[in-house]
């Protein structure tokens, strides 16, 4: 493909996921690659509304908290913090050990659980949709995904441990 056409099908995708269309009206794709990137919207809008509704349920518990008990509820919110990094940080590392000693079976079995259909097991000689987005992409946003995850975990541990040392 030339750099042109890559660069629409790129901005084509973004859009397609940030919009309310069922279908991508890309011309590139064949009925099993539209149809997969449907699934795959669905699940992308569904992370999205488990993401703010765990925010709205965290600020809300560590705000109505905070107003009710005040400085007494600090340290157990920042026990809490470092407890749920903890669990965090050794999920991602478990996570990250297994990309990295296993990733096929793995990301096979994240589509058998994640979705209901076939259309996901794509041609790589014909479709584009998995030439656009090889394994090696899928390997690299795994391990990504998982730092970054693993990265955050120890930021906010860090934070509420520094607390916790500082108010003993």
């Amino acid at each position: 493909m030339a750099e042109v056409e890559l660069e629409t099908t790129a901005k084509g995708l973004i859009n397609y996921f940030n919009s309310d269309e069922e279908y991508i009206t890309l011309e590139l794709f064949n009925q099993r690659e539209i149809i997969h990137l449907r699934d795959v919207k669905g699940l992308i809008w569904l992370d999205y509304r488990l993401l703010l509704g765990t925010l709205a349920y965290v600020l809300a518990y560590a705000g109505v908290s905070l107003f009710w008990r005040r400085k007494r509820y600090w340290r157990q919110l920042a026990w809490g913090v470092v407890g749920g990094g903890g669990i965090t940080l050794a999920l991602m590392l478990a996570l990250g050990l297994g990309i990295r000693l296993n990733f096929d079976p793995l990301f096979t079995q994240f589509h058998f659980i994640f979705f209901a259909n076939e259309l996901w097991m794509l041609d790589p000689t014909q479709d584009y949709l998995i030439m656009l987005f090889p394994r090696g992409f899928w390997y690299d946003a795994a391990i990504f995904c998982a730092s970054i995850t693993a990265g955050l975990a120890v930021i906010l541990g860090g934070v509420a441990g520094a607390h916790l040392k500082r108010t003993s």
